[in-house]
């Protein structure tokens, strides 16, 4: 789609008036507007690009992820680099292939030395990854019985010894089963998968979205706030701006940030000492 149908697509939507829309209605006209403004091809995310809708998921799929059973005992090294969360925060981590590891506090994460061709990771605690593409190297997490063999995509691990293992997919899709069971398990984005420490394994729903249905930009800047850490600061005209958005609750802060930039024609400023967006 060159600029000029681009600009014309996005006028049409932005002056749409807003109504309610069925969720099914949301990932359908986000999936279509995405694939035209966000290329896949493109290299570099840049802070500003198109994006204007009346009712908008902020939402990016992934290719799939797929959990083993039996992997070998002689192919599961991972002695290397050790990374302990000690504070009362998540701790973000960048892998040596640029995947992203969110530490939760009380966990820690280990992985290979040889990382970029022996993508493999124990987890102790809970972790949340998004992890970087790469099919001649598939990203392995390791958490007490289970294996978790990824492609591309985001999900939670949480394993203890109380509780169990657990695997939240966000996005994705999985096919799961546990050592020394014959039964396999397929979960689509929205599904945990547990398994006790009696040995039983089971499937639930939660809901992966943070749904906004005509509500003030200020409730989305307390999201913003609670969720991220940071203050963001609009206009005082936009006081009683309203806004309908779907909001993947893993999503990035800069696509959250990028898309409300969008859609209001605003500009914005990230002060990262003082943790602060400012959009003027």
């Amino acid at each position: 789609m060159d600029e000029n149908k681009m600009d014309e697509e996005l006028k049409k939507i932005w002056e749409e008036k807003p109504m309610a829309h069925s969720d099914r209605t949301k990932e359908d006209s986000w999936e279509e507007f995405r694939s035209a403004a966000f290329p896949s091809k493109r290299k570099n995310f840049a802070w500003r690009k198109y994006a204007a809708a009346a009712a908008v998921i902020v939402m990016l799929m992934g290719t799939g992820i797929y959990l083993l059973k039996n992997p070998l005992k002689t192919d599961t090294s991972i002695a290397g680099n050790v990374v302990e969360n000690t504070t009362s925060a998540v701790k973000t981590i960048f892998l040596p292939d640029s995947s992203r590891v969110e530490l939760s506090p009380a966990s820690k994460i280990e992985y290979a030395a040889d990382f970029s061709v022996n993508r493999k990771i124990e987890v102790e605690g809970e972790a949340y990854f998004k992890v970087k593409k790469d099919k001649k190297h598939p990203f392995q997490v390791f958490c007490h019985e289970t294996t978790t063999t990824v492609l591309g995509t985001s999900f939670t691990v949480k394993g203890d010894t109380k509780n169990g293992v657990e695997v939240a997919l966000y996005e994705g899709s999985v096919q799961m089963s546990v050592k020394d069971q014959d039964k396999k398990w397929i979960l689509v984005p929205g599904e945990t998968f547990t398994y006790g420490k009696d040995n039983t394994a089971s499937v639930t729903e939660f809901n992966r979205f943070t749904d906004f249905e005509n509500e003030k930009l200020t409730v989305v800047s307390a999201y913003i706030r609670e969720h991220y850490g940071y203050k963001v600061i609009f206009p005082e005209e936009y006081d009683n701006q309203r806004i309908t958005v779907r909001i993947n609750k893993k999503e990035d802060l800069k696509t959250i940030v990028q898309l409300i930039s969008e859609m209001y024609n605003l500009n914005f400023e990230v002060n990262e000492a003082l943790k602060q967006i400012a959009f003027q």
